[in-house]
């Protein structure tokens, strides 16, 4: 699958140009912006930066036909025109909107990469190249090559500007660096070291190297090399898993920092209200039995006695990137305080049974060893059907917090992470 893409330019003080011819870009993901830049370059010889999504021919991604704004990097050649090439005429919306991002703003690229710049070579970086590689309402990225190697700058929406923060205490020995467990239970009372260097046993770790946090949500990661692991298989999560046990293991004793630090809290019966309070609006007919009985359900997976921890929200094989030597768990931005259930049941999500289950019970036995009196397998039961449905409340938050040019991302994805969990809670009431 493939998209077809029509690029509507603008100039540096946002006045609109025109569009430049479709044309097919290989990769269908609206979100991904690199090889539209290539192509702008390639097919037409001009330099844009992209801003932001305007409009598609299909309710949701991926593939069809996708406009996108940009900004012309370069003086245009003349009126309807860019370096030469004839520009289609095309309309845009000028208005401003209080929900745009600032990378989506005419010049927020440039800002953004000049801070990015100015930082490696602070560093003894010098910038040799940049490209461009996503831009959408969750998050803008770019690779910045230099003679020591790339590293990558990402900017964060306002409404989720927390993952330098989890980052930072992953990775340096900073502040917020974990500490023994005091909790009651009887977990990691003498790990040393940062959390990062636990799972290294695995070959796993914890999450990429900081370089740098900006203002506006910007954070400057070092490279890690190698390859997204989609489609990993039980070997692969089975070491993932015991890595990041680890991680939520030394994490126990810092729930607290890391909350007052701006990591989301969502321990507890407190999920039930963060639950409701971002589906209010939605349509919820599908779920309401699971939402009326939720804060019962959630006392009742208190009471299997695991701990609180830090959870990553979205531990699938793609969020872990490496190669035989060395793999990293990255994109932590979905992280939040709460029940580690959540990323066991994530992990195995496209395992066949005999395979999760496989996963699962090693990591029950994990908690079982390291909380004495817990009981992992029922919280992981009484979790099953929460995990959707906090992720339905997740891309409610989404919805919320971007303009409705960008809402085609995620609008669909709130009733069907309903559908699901109002799915698995049945199954699970009649087993």
């Amino acid at each position: 699958m493939s998209r077809a893409v029509t690029v509507v330019l603008v100039d540096a003080a946002g006045r609109p140009l025109g569009a430049l011819p479709p044309f097919e870009v290989p990769d269908p993901w609206w979100q991904q912006v690199a090889s539209i830049v290539d192509g702008a370059r390639r097919r037409h010889g001009v330099d844009v930066a992209v801003l932001r999504l305007l409009d598609a021919d299909r309710p949701h991604p991926p593939g069809g036909h996708v406009r996108y704004l940009a900004q012309l990097i370069g003086a245009p050649a003349g009126p309807g025109a860019a370096g030469g090439v004839p520009l289609e005429p095309a309309t845009v919306d000028r208005a401003p909107h209080p929900l745009r991002q600032p990378w989506a703003q005419v010049g927020g690229p440039a800002r953004s990469v000049a801070w990015a710049v100015d930082e490696l070579r602070r560093l003894g970086r010098p910038v040799t190249a940049v490209a461009q590689q996503r831009t959408w309402n969750l998050s803008a990225i770019w690779r910045l090559d230099t003679p020591e190697g790339p590293a990558w700058l990402k900017q964060l929406p306002t409404f989720a500007p927390h993952e330098p923060t989890v980052l930072t205490w992953l990775t340096t020995r900073s502040p917020l660096r974990a500490r023994p467990v005091d909790q009651g239970v009887g977990v990691g009372a003498d790990l040393p070291g940062d959390a990062n260097s636990l799972s290294t046993e695995e070959g796993i770790e914890a999450g990429p190297v900081v370089l740098a946090v900006g203002e506006e949500g910007r954070v400057l990661l070092e490279d890690v090399p190698g390859e997204d692991l989609y489609g990993a298989g039980e070997g692969v999560r089975a070491g993932v898993a015991a890595a990041h046990h680890r991680v939520q293991l030394r994490s126990v004793g810092a729930v607290d920092r890391l909350v007052a630090a701006g990591v989301p809290d969502l321990r507890g019966v407190g999920l039930g209200a963060w639950v409701r309070e971002r589906l209010a609006g939605h349509d919820v007919t599908v779920a309401a039995r699971l939402l009326d009985g939720l804060d019962k359900r959630l006392r009742r997976l208190r009471d299997c006695g695991l701990p609180d921890t830090l959870v990553h929200g979205d531990l699938h094989p793609g969020n872990v990137r490496g190669d035989d030597a060395r793999r990293v768990v990255i994109d932590w931005a979905d992280a939040f305080v709460g029940h580690p259930g959540f990323d066991i049941l994530r992990l195995t999500e496209g395992l066949d049974a005999p395979a999760a289950a496989r996963v699962v019970d090693a990591w029950a036995d994990r908690w079982r060893a390291d909380a004495p009196g817990c009981d992992p397998r029922r919280a992981v039961d009484l979790l099953r059907p929460v995990a959707p449905l906090r992720l339905a409340a997740v891309y409610a938050m989404f919805l919320a917090g971007i303009e409705p040019s960008e809402h085609p991302y995620h609008v669909h994805d709130v009733p069907a992470a309903l559908a699901q969990a109002a799915e698995l809670a049945q199954a699970a009431d009649t087993a």
